[in-house]
């Protein structure tokens, strides 16, 4: 199909396609004519990736460009892939050599070990949530991490449990992949929303008043 084909049936503007096409989130067409190329639906395929991370997973175009190039690569084991996938939607904290940074990072640590849980995820990932609880703690919260913190760990199991059962389903290789990627970013956008939704719900129930 030619550009304007591809533009139509993915309802992305021609402009944009090409900017996608000089920044390498999607591969170049077969030549047809020096000033032609000619796209199959595998561009289509890409195109819709690029477009829902940018634009429902609120990616950067540079870090879209980190995580199509670990797709990419065929000798990335999928686990790896997860990893750049879950770096690219963390952003780095370095941690801090004081008393409330590994007060909160052993809370962490120890509600992982308390179930079980002996992979070891990205530092991003680790400095992010120690970064939250040290945060709450300051806010006057220094007790979420005993408190609620064991049930986001439950909530998020049951949800990591059915992303990775998708993601394996989903076919071949190149299916698992794209499955990886999708459900990892579009996921956290879809969970922190019905998380959203689940609170006004539930203070409307617990606060039969509104005006409270």
């Amino acid at each position: 199909m030619r550009i304007s084909e591809l533009s139509e049936r993915s309802g992305i503007a021609v402009a944009t396609i090409k900017y996608y096409l000089r920044e390498g989130l999607l591969p170049p067409g077969e030549r047809t004519s020096p000033n032609q190329a000619s796209y199959g639906e595998d561009h289509l395929r890409r195109l819709r990736l690029v477009r829902a991370l940018i634009e429902v997973g609120g990616l950067p175009v540079a870090t879209v460009g980190e995580v199509l190039a670990a797709v990419d690569s065929p000798d990335l084991p999928l686990f790896s892939l997860l990893g750049v996938v879950q770096d690219s939607i963390s952003a780095p904290i370095p941690p801090a050599a004081d008393t409330e940074w590994e007060r909160a990072s052993a809370t962490v640590r120890a509600e992982m070990d308390r179930r079980g849980w002996d992979m070891k995820p990205s530092p991003e990932a680790i400095n992010t949530l120690t970064s939250v609880l040290v945060r709450l703690a300051q806010l006057g919260y220094a007790d979420w991490g005993e408190t609620a913190l064991p049930s986001y760990f439950d909530g998020a199991r049951v949800i990591a449990e059915n992303d990775v059962t998708t993601a394996l389903a989903a076919g071949g290789r190149d299916d698992i992949i794209d499955a990886v990627v999708v459900l990892t970013v579009l996921g956290d956008t879809a969970l922190a929303t019905i998380r959203r939704i689940a609170q006004a719900q539930v203070s409307l129930e617990m606060l039969k008043n509104p005006q409270q």
